[in-house]
């Protein structure tokens, strides 16, 4: 498992295998979210067990992230943290879904989607949120978030 820490809240990487979930509840994570398709999260054994959503998508410019997704992947981050646990959001590398992911969870907090890409970039090198294909998915979250959003 690779990942990096982008903010106190805030963990991305890669998938965490079973064995793992103790190092990421040992940093305060209470909430995983996976963001793959093709890997279905593996139950947690330990007590209590980490708290896995599973938000199937495709990294694909002809499947784009649905809105729907980071909007609920958002909700329960919001509530987690609120709560006062971390979460660690995931893709297969790290660089794209689960950067989205993480990315709309920091608008949800308040940052602007623009200061978001850049703190996610600067704190985990490879990650590409500015990708053509997810960059328009961030920046289309924060639209909807920010209109639903009461005044």
């Amino acid at each position: 498992m690779d990942f990096s820490r982008i903010t106190d809240d805030l963990f991305i990487g890669t998938t965490p295998d079973v064995r793992e979930y103790n190092r990421l509840r040992k940093l305060g994570v209470r909430l995983v979210i996976n963001m793959r398709w093709e890997h279905r999260p593996q139950p947690d054994p330990h007590d209590p067990p980490l708290s896995l959503l599973w938000l199937p998508t495709f990294d694909s410019p002809f499947l784009p992230i649905p809105i729907r997704k980071l909007i609920q992947g958002a909700q329960a981050a919001l509530k987690t943290i609120r709560d006062g646990g971390r979460v660690y959001t995931h893709c297969a590398g790290g660089r794209h879904r689960g950067v989205a992911m993480g990315a709309a969870v920091l608008i949800a907090q308040g940052h602007d989607p623009q200061e978001s890409m850049h703190l996610i970039a600067r704190r985990r090198s490879f990650a590409d949120p500015f990708a053509f294909y997810i960059r328009p998915r961030i920046l289309k979250f924060a639209r909807h978030w920010n209109q639903a959003r009461p005044a």
